[in-house]
């Protein structure tokens, strides 16, 4: 919502500035959809080049990102810490034996039932499942550190590969006005191999040369460079979950009470998505 309300006030803003001051919108009008094709084909025949299409496919994502917003809700961040919490207490009380039905087949748990979401989330289940399934096949005789270590590494490859897509829209909206600059150049070429005529012709050529210089930098600076931070925020507000499932994790094989357990993981979530640690517990009591 907020994206499209942005999109909305930039381009009024440019635009009817510039007609307020006096300026034609023929020219720009004109020239756009030629100058758009070169500077738009050129950055995503750059893009094409520089990644496969896995990588392809999680760049569309992330674009699409800005406009739908974070993954996971404040309720999915609540979730995730219930469901951790609960699979840690079953160990605690029954034993490592009596969580492998659990992980080993998450899609015919119980627990996992009451979050289809999270269910349905390869990433979330991943991370707890293959988490909790090495405690299973050692027993409960690893140590808490080495747990610890293999969760932060499965966090950061999940980080990573969610992180990969942004680092491409940076460099993305870095060369657009470098690309907006080359549809310039070129629409100079064209300008002057028609040198003789009347200098009216010659400035209309120019004024759509120039169009190519001013779309990439409005472009960068105006779209691909605030989609890139707002990407960047959703990915740091959706890898909050995966960080809370492990404090859920780390904290119970410390044998903290729940409470602390719980404290640690809900602490740790932005301000303005942290629940109350009273409503957190309730939800775990069932309240």
């Amino acid at each position: 919502m907020f994206a499209a309300i942005g999109i909305v006030i930039l381009l009024v803003m440019v635009f009817g500035g510039f007609v307020i001051a006096g300026g034609s919108l023929g020219p720009i009008l004109t020239a756009l959809p030629f100058e758009m094709m070169m500077i738009g084909g050129a950055a995503i025949g750059g893009l094409v080049i520089g990644n496969t299409t896995h990588e392809l496919k999680l760049i569309g994502g992330a674009f699409a990102k800005v406009f739908k917003g974070a993954h996971y809700t404040d309720e999915d961040h609540i979730d995730a810490i219930a469901l951790a919490s609960k699979l840690m207490k079953m160990m605690k009380t029954e034993g490592p034996v009596a969580l492998e039905s659990h992980v080993t087949e998450p899609e015919n748990s119980a627990i996992f039932a009451e979050y289809p979401k999270l269910l349905a989330d390869p990433a979330v289940t991943n991370l707890i499942c293959d988490t909790l399934t090495l405690m299973v096949v050692s027993s409960g005789s690893l140590q808490t550190h080495a747990i610890e270590d293999v969760m932060d590494n499965a966090i950061k490859t999940q980080m990573h590969e969610m992180e990969e897509p942004a680092h491409a829209m940076q460099g993305l909206a870095d060369g657009l006005p470098a690309l907006g600059i080359v549809a310039a150049v070129l629409g100079v070429i064209k300008t002057m191999g028609s040198i003789d005529q009347p200098p009216a012709v010659l400035g209309g050529m120019i004024g759509g040369a120039l169009v190519g210089t001013f779309l990439g930098v409005l472009l960068a600076y105006g779209f691909v460079g605030p989609m890139t931070s707002r990407v960047n925020q959703i990915n740091a507000h959706d890898g909050q979950i995966f960080h809370s499932i492990k404090q859920v994790i780390i904290a119970s094989l410390h044998g903290y009470p729940q409470p602390l357990v719980v404290e640690a993981a809900r602490s740790g979530l932005p301000p303005a998505h942290r629940p109350k640690l009273t409503d957190l517990l309730d939800t775990l009591r069932g309240k």
